[in-house]
């Protein structure tokens, strides 16, 4: 191989490295800035999320930039709706509740590959 050959290769490979690595939030985050609205989506129907759960969820928005950051909180946040008795009502309401545009849902079936 020639040197720019070389040099292909490795723009490839960086690219590859780059796009399997580019989701930065963590699933730690992801729950921690939900965490604040588990009431509301536990809650009855109609009830409306406290000030505190749609500044997570705003802030949630900000570190989910990109399609992987989004799949990835969205599977993290999946699991949590799971494990506890979402109010699938409630669920679908937030991002409209707190003003913001969530591109997933916070629920147990929601399709986080779509």
């Amino acid at each position: 191989m020639n040197p720019s050959q070389y040099s292909l290769v490795f723009l490839v490979l960086l690219a590859v490295a780059s796009s399997s690595c580019e989701a930065v939030i963590t699933c730690e985050q992801a729950v921690g800035d939900v965490n604040p609205c588990v009431m509301y989506l536990i809650g009855p129907t109609g009830a409306k999320p406290p000030l505190e759960c749609c500044d997570g969820v705003k802030a949630l928005v900000a570190a989910t930039p990109t399609p992987e950051d989004s799949r990835v909180a969205c599977v993290c946040l999946k699991v949590l709706a799971q494990s506890i008795p979402i109010n699938p009502k409630n669920a679908q309401d937030l991002p409209r509740n707190c003003n913001v545009n969530l591109s997933f849902e916070i629920t147990p079936g929601f399709d986080c590959n779509r």
